[in-house]
């Protein structure tokens, strides 16, 4: 019997160009023999002509409309009264499936909980990458806090519903244990982001243009959307402190520009080159000599495990992470440096030690090696259906 996969993300596939552990989840699905077909369900903040389309790469994507389009009018991607309706015509689209095919809701973000009640659903995997209910700049206000409760209301509901439950750190994995008891918890398991490795580990090729033609020195670069977790202050104290280093910063400005981020990229030693293709950045990866990882030590922070780590590693790269425990256990002498402090000079300290270590690209990329998305997805999708194999052939509708 064939799968449907619905993946739950929390925008539009082309959301500020940007390619998430969802994404390469939902195309590792797409190309599996045994998939029918697979929709990525997620909500959208502006007014589109049409709700259904079908992306370039096959998957089908499915809108589901916000109150209104300013940010903080989200909160209703949580309360079930605001998308209920709005969502019933993809369930009238679902029934063509039930009788001869599996059907896989999977949760990426806790948005639309009572979707795993409003079907008969042959799984509910919840794919837990985030401290979703955690402010990601690390402030605390009424907003947040109201925020916070309506999310982990959300997130509590799927948790409890998911037979099958995945996260990207072992501190994620705790706070879920936490909330449903370790003696029900052995559906709980960490599965770590991983890389595209053939992807960085073979491309030789540079961008042309991006450095100025008359630097010669280090490179110490950041790839990824500049985002309020980024302690961009930190940068900016080693950038004053280290001019002849360069400090490359490429992605989608996810701040709104703030004045943080403006005062950063007025420092002469500090270039950004604003959003690229995805499949261009291995060929940015190969400008830096050193990839750096600067996060506030925040709540939201303590549970991230992030997407670049071994995607440097895979280029050959070290890597420097600040504030970001889940690392810790991959430090490594002219690999990987962890640190647990904001200071600008032990930053700097980590750095330099890394500067003349090239001779460490092979261990880098063996060790990025055993991380590869397929290897990742394969072990999760043989958990997800071990127990599915006598899945029932009479499945019907249950709404509630």
């Amino acid at each position: 019997m064939k799968n449907v996969h619905i993946i739950v993300a929390t925008g539009e596939w082309e959301q500020d160009n940007l390619r998430y552990r969802r994404h390469r989840l939902a195309e590792y699905l797409q190309k599996q023999p045994e998939t029918k077909e697979v929709i990525w369900l997620c909500p959208a903040p502006h007014q589109t002509e049409a709700s259904f389309s079908v992306l370039p790469n096959g998957i089908k994507q499915w809108l589901v409309q916000d109150l209104l389009p300013q940010k903080m009018f989200r909160f209703g991607r949580y309360v079930d009264r605001f998308y209920k309706k709005k969502i019933e015509f993809f369930l009238s689209y679902l029934k063509q499936f039930q009788e001869q095919y599996n059907l896989i809701l999977w949760y990426t973000f806790p948005g639309f909980p009572m979707l795993a009640d409003l079907f008969n659903w042959d799984k509910v995997i919840y794919d837990c990458s985030d401290l979703w209910a955690s402010p990601i700049s690390g402030s605390q206000n009424v907003l947040s806090a109201f925020r916070e409760k309506l999310i982990s209301s959300a997130e509590d509901r799927i948790v409890k519903r998911a037979e099958t439950i995945f996260c990207t750190s072992d501190y994620l994995r705790d706070r879920i244990v936490a909330k449903i008891g370790v003696s029900a918890a052995g559906h709980v398991r960490t599965f770590e982001n991983g890389v595209e490795f053939d992807l960085f580990a073979n491309q030789v090729q540079k961008v042309d243009g991006v450095l100025p033609a008359d630097f010669e020195g280090t490179v110490l670069g950041f790839i990824g959307g500049v985002k309020p977790k980024l302690d961009l202050a930190l940068i900016k104290k080693a950038a004053q402190q280290k001019r002849d280093w360069l400090f490359l910063f490429v992605g989608p400005d996810g701040t709104g520009m703030n004045h943080e981020f403006q005062q950063l990229l007025k420092e002469p030693n500090v270039l950004w080159t604003g959003s690229v293709p995805p499949l261009e950045v291995p060929k940015y990866m190969n400008l830096i000599d050193i990839g750096v990882m600067p996060y506030k030590p925040s709540p939201y922070n303590q549970a991230v495990f992030p997407l670049k780590l071994f995607e440097f590693l895979a280029a050959g790269k070290p890597a420097v992470g600040v504030h970001l425990p889940s690392t810790k256990k991959y430090a490594e002498h002219a690999v990987y440096a962890h640190l647990e402090t904001d200071g600008a000079d032990e930053f700097i300290r980590a750095c330099e030690e890394l500067e003349n270590e090239a001779d460490y690209g092979d261990r880098r990329k063996m060790l990025a090696k055993t991380k590869d998305w397929d290897d990742l997805f394969r072990a999760m999708v043989e958990i997800v259906f071990v127990k599915n194999e006598t899945a029932s052939v009479n499945k019907r509708l249950t709404p509630r």
